[in-house]
């Protein structure tokens, strides 16, 4: 959705009391196997090109597929809510219909066109889903007024007081569920869509999710990405993927000089003790909500954009990619209005695929627990540098960052990293022995594979 943060929602999931039903048994999830080594691309239609079609974006799909995505992920496909908009066009996330396309994106037809393209050139396609609240002028709300969040007075609410264009649905009302499981089913039979991207999934009570993503899963194999970041997400096995903010929280502090690069390590453990072993954390710079809301990846991140997007694919997780970031996108898109992305001549596009590649052929960097056992590396300033290696017998990646804006030479302790390698971007050779000294400018990234 937009302007509210992870904590916020999660306090809003707390004060509704929608508490979800324990689980008494972690079920593994069963992953599809084309997402272990994927990168998402967030494509935001209406921005993309000056059409803002669902046929003019379909032209881009080659090129996406030669810089290596894997999983399209559409923002929203629905008509959106005329009554109490905002903006001109409205936001993404008002949806009138959910069983329609918005006309301004083209037809239903057009749809299932994009998706079989994709399909052919390897691609899979994901859809934006606001199971979460609808526009007032869904028809839902004459036809089950019982189905929406109400005030003491009985008036119907939005979910957060600021979102007026939006009215908040109460999963306590028999029907709803049942009618949004069928809505999710629709468009994997009718457009044979893989999966979706659920908006605000924390503050849909589990228990829906538990219930309508098996049904989801009788029909095809999913991929199932939450906005949220709970490990009660991945309980009982059913979303692949979980928002990792906390990370993109860090990468920010970082950037600003607030925090040093040493305070992913407790992070991190943090996250490993917390979730599943086998479960995804998605890994971003950039998505539709930070860049609108909270600023570009260049005004955020400046200088150390690179860096930080090396960070975001050899972690463990899954990696996200925004419209517009192989164009070096450097402007705040508009959420309400039309504000079509200022295509260059993809100054990124090179760095992008070198990472989508290095994902795909790379097991080490596999998502979940097929990916290398993660190992910090020390330095003599873990404070700028950050190493670390993605390892398995007689395999690993070596990854070193100069997380600082000042030229860092450090001792790297022990030899765990010893051994002959290439460097990914540059094609390199590289011998390293133990206790090595490296020189690394301002926000220099390296990325070793053994060969």
């Amino acid at each position: 959705m937009y302007k509210l943060s992870f904590i916020a929602v999660a306090l809003l999931v707390a004060v509704t009391g929608c508490k979800p039903k324990p689980a008494t048994v972690n079920v593994p999830v069963e992953h599809v196997d084309w997402s272990r080594r994927a990168t998402i691309y967030e494509v935001n239609i209406r921005q993309y090109t000056p059409q803002g079609t669902f046929k003019a974006f379909e032209q881009e799909l080659p090129r996406l597929q030669k810089m290596g995505v894997d999983i399209l992920w559409l923002m929203p496909i629905n008509p959106l809510g005329q009554k109490n908009r905002k903006g001109t066009l409205g936001s993404y996330y008002s949806v009138r219909d959910y069983l329609a396309v918005n006309p301004e994106y083209g037809t239903k037809q057009d749809l299932t066109d994009l998706v079989k393209k994709a399909h052919e050139l390897g691609m899979k396609v994901i859809v934006d889903w606001v199971a979460n609240h609808t526009s007032w002028d869904n028809p839902l709300i004459t036809q089950h007024p019982d189905w929406y969040k109400k005030d003491a007075a009985g008036n119907i609410i939005p979910p957060v007081k600021d979102w007026t264009d939006v009215a908040g649905l109460d999963y306590s009302k028999p029907g709803l569920s049942k009618y949004m499981t069928d809505a999710l089913a629709y468009w994997i039979k009718e457009a044979d869509i893989d999966g979706y991207r659920c908006d605000v999934a924390g503050m849909v009570p589990v228990t829906f999710w538990h219930d309508a993503i098996p049904e989801l899963k009788k029909i095809k194999p999913v991929f199932m990405l939450a906005e949220d970041e709970s490990p009660k997400m991945h309980d009982t096995g059913y979303f692949d993927a979980t928002y990792s903010w906390e990370v993109y929280h860090m990468m920010n502090e970082i950037y600003k000089g607030h925090k040093t690069a040493d305070k992913f390590d407790s992070l991190l453990a943090d996250e490993a003790k917390r979730f599943p072993k086998d479960a995804y954390r998605m890994r971003f710079t950039t998505n539709h909500d930070e860049n609108s809301w909270n600023g570009t990846e260049y005004e955020r991140l400046g200088a150390g954009v690179k860096a930080f997007t090396v960070l975001t694919f050899t972690l463990p997780g899954i990696p996200l990619i925004y419209s517009g970031q192989e164009s070096a996108l450097s402007k705040r898109l508009r959420f309400f209005d039309k504000d079509t992305i200022p295509w260059h001549d993809y100054p990124m596009e090179s760095f992008f695929s070198t990472l989508t590649q290095l994902k795909n052929k790379n097991k080490l960097i596999a998502a979940g627990e097929m990916g290398g056992e993660f190992v910090k590396i020390s330095t003599s300033n873990d404070k700028a540098v950050y190493a670390f290696l993605r390892k398995k017998p007689h395999r690993q990646l070596f990854v070193l960052l100069n997380l600082s804006q000042t030229e860092q030479t450090v001792k790297l302790a022990g030899n765990a990293f010893e051994g002959h390698y290439r460097e990914v971007f540059t094609g390199h050779p590289k011998d390293w022995a133990a206790n090595a000294s490296v020189k690394l400018a301002p926000w220099e990234y390296f990325v070793f594979e053994t060969e």
